[in-house]
């Protein structure tokens, strides 16, 4: 019975992570030898497709304004793909630490309460793997029907899309005709590269947001585990024998956590400086992009700036928010044990205990390049920084 408990935790918060990460070569504890490798290097090669493909589209200059903002922002998305998947597999050893110790978190759990802490932060990644992932390939989906709905409303302009008319303008889900005329791409072939660049537009998707899903699913265990390690201390009872050697395993187990927490944070901080980076230029460019827009009255560029306005802001406030509530939950050691009845311990436990505080006073969090703290304080900078510029652009276009 408990095998099969067992079971079903783990499939529950681990099997649609795995199914994310799983063909992208990264999950954790898959089996790394040639297979997961070539899986990697597959994904690799793909999303770097949707950098090549519109990079050439600016080197050949055939393209207007609207379409270089396109071009930039899949070639942002495809670098942060690209990054991220590089990322968790040279930094796999730290992500296998983290799911094992999950794994056996789940195995040894026996406290009602503590498997519902569990449980519930189980359920917290998997309702933001679900809003992130699934909003993106509806984005997708959307942006790859936009050059048929750009054709269908424009009304100063009659385009017909016909495979079998050379001189027949072609609209491809990402900006890459004149790299296609360039690469002599047979025109006959145009819905099976359309098919082709989707299936690169969804596998681009899934490694972004689903390498976020498997990060931050890690991420909001680790927070469950130190808030089973707060009720732990608070809920300390010193009438039992053997009180040192039962806080001195407590003590273990907060150290334990804090390297875990530690290696979380080595894993993400180049992919979060690469993430904050780009989310503020698209931010910018993308705000202004619907500016121009809502002034033109142009319906199907004010949806694609807000899918995209959406996609990025929801990865920065899913890692602000993660990031803010580890190094809160990390925080909060120090307060569980001073709630605890302290003064009732040995003394030289009581010693101890001020180390535990001052050591919880330099919490393990989130940081972009070691150096930016990752929370709610840094998105909110964020968020009032592109604003203000983007209402001085405003003002500018209105004059």
């Amino acid at each position: 019975m408990a095998s099969e408990q067992w079971k079903n935790d783990v499939a529950y918060a681990m099997t649609p992570f795995k199914l994310l990460s799983w063909p992208l070569g990264v999950w954790p504890l898959q089996v790394y030898n040639i297979y997961s490798l070539i899986r990697c290097i597959l994904a690799t090669s793909c999303m770097s497709i949707i950098v090549i493909l519109p990079s050439m589209e600016f080197h050949l200059g055939c393209t207007n304004a609207e379409q270089n903002i396109d071009s930039l922002m899949l070639i942002c998305c495809g670098v942060l793909g690209v990054f991220k998947t590089i990322c968790f597999r040279i930094y796999a050893k730290n992500l296998t630490d983290n799911y094992g110790s999950a794994l056996n978190d789940y195995l040894t759990i026996e406290n009602k309460q503590h498997r519902a802490i569990m449980r519930r932060h189980a359920f917290m990644g998997r309702i933001l793997s679900c809003f992130m992932v699934c909003f993106s390939y509806v984005s997708v989906i959307l942006y790859s029907l936009i050059p048929l709905l750009d054709e269908t409303l424009d009304d100063n302009q009659d385009k017909q899309i016909n495979v079998t008319d050379e001189d027949t303008i072609l609209d491809y889900p990402m900006p890459s005709r004149c790299a296609l005329e360039y690469l002599n791409a047979p025109i006959s072939m145009y819905r099976i590269i359309c098919l082709m660049e989707f299936i690169i537009l969804v596998l681009t998707c899934t490694c972004n947001h689903g390498n976020d899903s498997l990060f931050l699913n890690i991420t909001l265990h680790m927070c469950g585990q130190v808030k089973i390690l707060k009720a732990n201390f608070s809920n300390f009872d010193v009438s039992n024998p053997q009180v040192q050697d039962r806080f001195n395993t407590l003590i273990q187990r907060h150290n334990y956590l804090i390297e875990l927490s530690k290696k979380l944070a080595e894993t993400i901080s180049f992919i979060l400086l690469t993430q904050l980076f780009i989310s503020s230029i698209q931010l910018c460019l993308m705000g202004f992009q619907l500016i121009l827009a809502l002034k033109m009255n142009n319906v199907v560029v004010m949806g694609k700036s807000c899918m995209v306005l959406c996609t990025f802001l929801t990865q920065l406030s899913v890692y602000s928010f993660v990031g803010d509530y580890l190094k809160s939950q990390m925080e909060e050691v120090a307060f569980s044990i001073y709630q605890n009845i302290w003064y009732d311990l040995p003394t030289k436990l009581t010693r101890n205990i001020i180390f535990i505080i001052m050591r919880a006073q330099s919490p393990a969090k989130l940081l972009a390049g070691n150096f930016i703290v990752v929370n709610l304080a840094t998105y909110m900078s964020i968020l009032k920084t592109s604003i203000s510029y983007l209402s001085v652009l405003r003002v500018m276009v209105e004059i």
